[in-house]
């Protein structure tokens, strides 16, 4: 997998009764366990994933049973839930708990420790290991069996943390949905009394009546019964700020988009005003939050790399057996020596295995995600760093992403469309004087007369009173009264002004008269006057501002007269002008995005909020518009256009969580795309746990956090052109590692095969063989440190099933050859054919041996000529250096002629560098033909 999954089970409920006349019950659900693991065995086999074409069974049952509710009467709800307008009696309320448990989206039961441990374990290579560890020690061989159990010991340990610490994350889902929640229940055995009582959150039931008012999260989906001037922020669901009116008094249609239904309110949305009752229908488990949370942990997609590794281990796996058989039996027949071949057997299969990939592997990560939290970036999931490498789609939202999140101020233009002071300064004495409900638009407006030096004296004025804002007249005024002069005291009258700021057609609706710039006159506001405002208003919304009205009245009072401006007396006022704000885009966005655009990533944008602002925004960045599409109109696209809508469209606008999903599985599936995801809400948690690399922001929600394998302490786009080419750097040098260790292993096995064949003795002892191959991997860690050409990090890297067998195959058989070549100089030139040279036959063989596969490193590095075109890194030249010194000088050593080795003649090291010379020509050759054939090196 791209990085560990969540290894979390998830306790199935039970399905609730009161749903059985929309949605059919299934056994399989009763026993929810056996379903999860018979479903689990399904997927195994098949290996079907979700496709993100059509809506899971879960949400196709949420959806029915929500449309059904809001197609019926209000009053014929109550049957379908099983409950009456007096409530539920508790009894009944505690009858349904304990058969629906407790109401909660979904619940998690961390795995316990030795099963984490387990998974960490069964891993190819770790069995390798242990089973020749094991072997090790029966042939009394404990050097090597304790190399091999340290090296499985790192590597359990490391994905044992990891996974640990990931269960964590599931725990934190029940923290933001916790509250007590006034419930209308009936008690009375003889007459029943409605009694309106605090329940927690996690013991509301369906059928239960609840009052709400503003502040007040909902417990569970809820039809409502009563409702008054009801608005409802749905953001925990949308990611987006906007808000939505609610009525009891409807009868929706199918054609409604769900989240847009009046008569419907969902769990964890919260009232911003008004107040109502409401039946709850669902809960926990059956709520349509909870099908957003019932799918993390099992949507994140198969990782290609992970996927590569285990088939090259049981090819691996495949070879070293026959190999080491065919090795160990003919050493037995030569020598007649059974421990002795068994041990051999062993040695060469030990040599087979990458013993420090697991070491290599988590070096560069580790590495990688340094250098990340450099970037102020923090990741929580190492292996997204390696799949940022092969990310080539980044789909991100629109707010705070591209934008700055910051409203501002630019346009003023009176009813002809012209520029206008007049309404700036009445819209700044509405701002500057407004005092309840303060708004990102009223500082806005303050900022834009501050920052250009507009003086509208507003010492002149006193606030008298204010008629706030509210959802029914989504407009605010404030009533003021001019300071009277030195003139103005000898009169008996003063002025005073209502000044009115809010939504264009509700300001529009309380005026009787507009100015006209041109004229300089003010008429009744006439039919045309109205059609042109209103196609004003419209023109600047779909250029992506945010349209505010501005009107204005004044008063002729006489001194004395302390009487106030009421809501009624709204009315009859001045058309002034209109307002129009705008959220700009991040001066980095447009060259972050096009610095993903030179590595192949290219950015999709999904997003809640209208289609029109949403294109305004990706053109000032270049995101490219010539396909767009909003979420209501993937709804009605086949499957197969639904894939081909979403491969082709850069703008998606107006889209739920699961639209957003749907998008992300098509991507990957349909389209063969490794997919990153940037989102920082409730409602984002299930598509970054499916996106191959999920990327939320400090200050976004805890569950988004949490689930997120990297998380940005600033959110701008150049953190992630970083990452990206981190991850390829990342990704490039393990693949150094894997086909350097894959070719040279089976390449230097071969070469031992062809010796016993044809000499008939051992080449190397097995300890000889074991000192090479630690020597060697030894050498490997400093793999991890090396640079990659800039060629290598412009494109997309994925693993290639096809391509790693092509590349060995190529290329394992030039290492032969010079082994080869070295046993035919050491046979003909030096004689060593007989016992009496067998110890200067094996110290010539390691040398050479140890050489050729430290050396390998930098021709298989690269695509440029090694030494000439292209150098390594610092660290690993010295690595190079060192163990091929300690090498040669092991000969020399006590400990070397303890292990049988001899000093060699300065002719036999000119051999050597004739050979590698020659070793490098026809690398270099191979390498050149290969790269013309298949178009790739690494």
């Amino acid at each position: 997998m791209g990085r560990p999954k969540l290894p979390t089970i998830i306790k199935v409920g039970v399905n609730n009764p009161i749903q059985e006349p929309f949605v059919d019950k299934s056994a399989a659900t009763r026993h929810g366990l056996f379903k999860s693991a018979f479903l689990f065995l399904r997927r195994l086999v098949s290996g079907r994933k979700n496709d993100g074409g059509s809506r899971t069974e879960e949400e196709e049952k949420v959806y029915s049973w929500l449309y059904a509710l809001a197609q019926s009467d209000k009053n014929l709800v109550f049957e379908y839930v099983r409950s009456t307008e007096l409530g539920l009696s508790f009894a009944e309320a505690d009858r349904r708990l304990r058969e629906n448990g407790p109401n909660v989206p979904v619940e998690y039961r961390a795995p316990s420790w030795w099963l984490l441990l387990w998974n960490a374990f069964f891993h190819p290579f770790n069995i390798i290991l242990v089973v020749l560890s094991a072997l090790s020690y029966l042939t009394y061989d404990n050097s090597n069996g304790c190399i091999m159990l340290f090296l499985v010991f790192i590597s359990v340990s490391l994905r044992f943390y990891q996974e640990y610490s990931s269960t964590k994350a599931a725990l934190k889902l029940s923290e933001f949905l916790r509250y007590p929640v006034k419930v209308q229940r009936c008690a009375g055995r003889v007459v029943q009394t409605e009694l309106v009582v605090h329940v927690d959150q996690r013991d509301v039931v369906p059928g239960d009546i609840v009052h709400f008012e503003p502040g007040d999260l909902f417990p569970g989906d809820v039809r409502l019964i009563t409702s008054k001037q009801l608005v409802v922020s749905q953001s925990s669901l949308t990611g987006e700020s906007g808000v939505i009116d609610k009525t009891s008094d409807i009868k929706e249609d199918r054609s409604t988009p769900l989240l847009e239904l009046k008569n419907i309110c969902f769990m964890g949305t919260n009232v911003v005003s008004g107040s109502g009752t409401g039946l709850v229908v669902s809960t926990g488990s059956k709520t349509y939050m909870s099908t957003m949370f019932s799918t993390l942990g099992n949507q994140k997609p198969p990782d290609d790399f992970e996927i590569g590794i285990r088939h090259i281990s049981y090819i691996l796996i495949g070879f070293m057996l026959v190999i080491s058989t065919i090795i160990g039996l003919s050493d037995y027949f030569s020598s007649r020596n059974a421990s002795e071949s068994v041990l051999f057997a062993i040695s060469v299969a030990s040599a087979l295995v990458p013993q420090m990939l697991p070491v290599i592997v988590n070096s560069s990560l580790a590495k990688g995600a340094l250098a990340m939290a450099k970037e102020r970036c923090i990741v929580k999931s190492v292996t997204a760093i390696r799949d940022m490498g092969s990310m080539d789609i980044l789909c991100i939202d629109k707010t705070g992403t591209l934008t700055m999140n910051r409203v501002v101020m630019v346009s003023h233009i009176d009813s002809s469309g012209l520029l206008n002071e007049e309404v700036l300064r009445f819209a700044f004495l509405n701002a500057y004087f407004k005092t309840e409900q303060k708004n990102p638009l009223d500082d806005a407006v303050l900022a834009y007369v501050y920052t250009n030096g507009y003086k509208f004296q507003q010492s002149r004025y006193i606030k008298l009173d204010e008629i706030p804002f509210d959802f029914e007249r989504r407009r605010v005024s404030v009533i003021l009264e001019t300071v009277a002069s030195a003139e103005d005291r000898k009169t008996q009258f003063i002025d005073r002004y209502v000044i009115t700021k809010g939504a264009l057609e509700e300001v529009i609706s309380i005026c009787k008269f507009v100015g006209h710039a041109d004229s300089g006159g003010i008429t009744s506001v006439s039919a045309e006057d109205y059609q042109r405002i209103q196609k004003m208003g419209e023109e600047l919304s779909e250029d992506g501002l945010r349209v505010l009205g501005v009107a204005m009245k004044r008063l002729r009072m006489q001194k004395g007269n302390g009487r106030m401006v009421e809501k009624s007396n709204e009315s009859n006022m001045l058309f002034l002008g209109l307002v129009a704000f705008y959220d700009p885009p991040k001066d980095t966005a447009k060259q972050a995005l096009w610095r993903l655009a030179e590595k192949g990533v290219k950015a999709k944008v999904l997003t809640g909020d209208s289609l029109h602002l949403t294109i305004r925004i990706c053109k000032e960045v270049g995101i490219k518009t010539a396909h767009v599409i909003t979420g209501p109109e993937l709804e009605l696209l086949s499957e197969q256009s639904f894939h081909e809508t979403v491969k082709r469209a850069t703008v998606l606008a107006r889209l739920t969580p699961f639209q957003k999903l749907r998008v992300v599985q098509s991507l990957q599936t349909a389209g063969d795309h490794v997919v990153g995801f940037l989102g920082d809400g409730i409602n984002d948690s299930l598509v970054l746990e499916a996106a191959n690399v999920g990327i939320s922001v400090d200050s976004g929600a805890s569950v988004a956090k949490h689930f997120a394998d990297i998380i940005l302490l600033e959110k701008d786009l150049n953190v992630l052109a970083a990452g990206v080419e981190q991850g390829r750097l990342t990704f490039g040098n393990t693949m150094k590692y894997i086909k350097m260790s894959v070719i040279a292993n089976i390449g230097g096995v071969l070469s031992l095969l062809i010796a016993i064949l044809f000499l008939g003795f051992e080449p190397l002892t097995p300890r000889q063989l074991l000192t090479q191959n630690f020597l060697y991997s030894l050498g490997q860690i400093a793999i991890p440190w090396d640079k990659m050409e800039e060629e290598y990090v412009k494109t997309p890297q994925r693993w290639s099933r096809k391509r790693l067998p092509m590349f060995i195959l190529w290329n394992a058989p030039v290492c032969s050859l010079c082994d080869i070549s070295t046993l035919l100089f050491l046979w003909f030139y030096y004689q060593a054919n007989s016992a009496l040279k067998m110890r200067f036959f094996r110290s010539a063989l390691f040398v050479e041996g140890l050489l050729m596969q430290t050396l390998i490193i930098h021709l298989i590095r690269t695509k440029k000529v090694p030494f000439v075109q292209d150098v390594a890194s610092w660290p690993v030249v010295c690595s190079t250096l060192v163990i091929s010194a300690a090498g040669i000088a092991l000969l020399s050593t006590p400990i070397g002629k303890v292990m049988g080795f001899i000093s060699l003649p300065l002719t036999y090291y000119g051999f050597l560098l004739v050979l590698f010379i020659g070793y490098f020509t026809v690398g270099q050759a191979v390498k050149m033909l290969y790269i013309f054939l298949y178009k790739q090196w690494l």
